[in-house]
């Protein structure tokens, strides 16, 4: 597209117009880049200088594409802005390494690929302030860990938000540059239908799922990174009716419910050098308890703490959906177990007695055959045997149907 509005210039006038503009601008302050009107007039005024010295004829659409590089450049998100929505819709994740290579993950893609792209790093560090600066956030040698978020519809009115990870080179070293990671959400919210398009399992037992949640039995969701965990939750949320008052806790918010009576609580870390504690997701799920929910969705248990207040609430009578780091249902149930001991102190057989208890279906997601699948549905049997939590496979790839989940609630 930018060699179609600019071909009254050569490539390395171009070049040269956007560096010239672009050096005018950096001595401006941050109160100034702020400014988006005061930018884009500085801006119009620096292209049109640089334009005069390299004697090239710029027409009034190419001049203005040129002053939207130069604003993208100075005040927006840099080399982020060709890979953010609106412009691309197709990324999962983007991803700069402390070497400054940039690479990309496609949606439905398994693994990142690179692209090439020589990144000046003043331009990596303004980006970089661009993302976390309206938090009142900075990465620093003092600070060198940071999480942040794009909000919804904060880019375009389609903006599904994004999750924002920064390391500072004092501990990810390199040559130099911030690590950066941004997980990009889905834009609207995914149906059950979606996931069927997706080819990550047949129609028949995708609805069986739903119908699963529908009666109100715990899911836990479980597999490895970037395997599409969170999406899969979200889609079988479907199966929520939609008079009933869900409360979801997250870190960052990601799940888009579609239902008329959602809260978010969104945990947070304490803000640096402040005496303000931290708000985990074991206080936002007891938070949740006192708003009079219908259903519980947490993002992803990370911690015992959180596992065991979720858990908890679904052993009463609160029907759940969550998602769990793991890959298979006797992993699960054993890294829960070790967690739930680690953190707050639960003995192993009890922690397991506490998981068969709390859960009645778990889903595993995961890579087969170079697209995600859901790999297996395990029912969970409600007493331990040996010692050790029972599952009756229900769903494995090849069949269209779940097997009949016997566990029953009411809700």
């Amino acid at each position: 597209m930018w060699n179609q509005f600019t071909q009254s210039l050569t490539t390395e006038q171009q070049s040269a117009i956007l560096e010239a503009a672009v050096k005018e601008l950096e001595s401006l302050q941050l109160s100034e880049i702020r400014n988006r009107e005061h930018l884009l007039r500085r801006a119009q005024s620096a292209v049109q200088k640089a334009v005069a010295v390299v004697q090239a004829h710029a027409p009034a659409h190419v001049h203005e594409v040129l002053v939207q590089q130069v604003v993208a450049r100075v005040g927006g998100f840099g080399f982020l802005d060709e890979l953010l929505p609106p412009v691309r819709e197709d990324l999962s994740e983007i991803a700069l390494n402390p070497d400054g290579s940039l690479w990309i993950l496609r949606k439905g893609a398994e693994s990142f690929e690179q692209l090439e792209r020589s990144l000046p790093l003043s331009e990596v560090w303004r980006a970089v302030e661009t993302l976390i600066a309206p938090l009142g956030r900075a990465v620093s040698e003092s600070s060198p860990s940071v999480n942040a978020k794009l909000p919804r519809r904060s880019l375009s009115p389609d903006f599904g938000g994004a999750r924002v990870k920064i390391l500072h080179p004092v501990i990810a070293p390199g040559l130099g540059y911030p690590s950066i990671n941004i997980r990009l959400f889905e834009p609207k919210p995914v149906s059950p239908r979606q996931i069927i398009e997706w080819g990550e399992a047949p129609e028949p037992a995708v609805r069986g799922l739903v119908e699963a949640v529908r009666r109100g039995l715990r899911l836990l969701i479980i597999g490895g990174t970037a395997t599409g965990k969170t999406t899969l939750l979200a889609a079988l949320c479907d199966g929520i009716p939609k008079q009933a008052r869900v409360v979801k806790i997250e870190d960052p918010e990601e799940i888009w419910i579609d239902h008329p009576n959602v809260v978010t609580i969104e945990a947070r870390p304490a803000p640096p050098g402040s005496q303000v504690p931290s708000y985990l997701l074991k206080d936002g799920v007891d938070d949740a308890l006192r708003m009079s929910p219908k259903w519980l969705v947490v993002g992803e248990v990370r911690t015992g703490d959180a596992g065991l207040a979720l858990f908890r609430a679904q052993m009463s009578d609160h029907p759940g959906l969550s998602t769990f780091h793991a890959e298979g249902p006797q992993e699960a149930a054993f890294r829960m177990a070790v967690i739930l001991f680690a953190d707050v102190g639960v003995r192993m057989e009890a922690a397991k007695a506490i998981f068969a208890q709390a859960v009645d279906v778990v889903v595993q997601i995961g890579w087969l055959k170079e697209r995600r699948q859901i790999l297996g549905v395990w029912e969970v049997e409600p007493q331990l045997k040996g010692g050790e939590v029972v599952f009756r496979h229900v769903y494995k790839p090849g069949q269209e149907a779940l097997d009949a989940i016997e566990r029953s609630r009411t809700i």
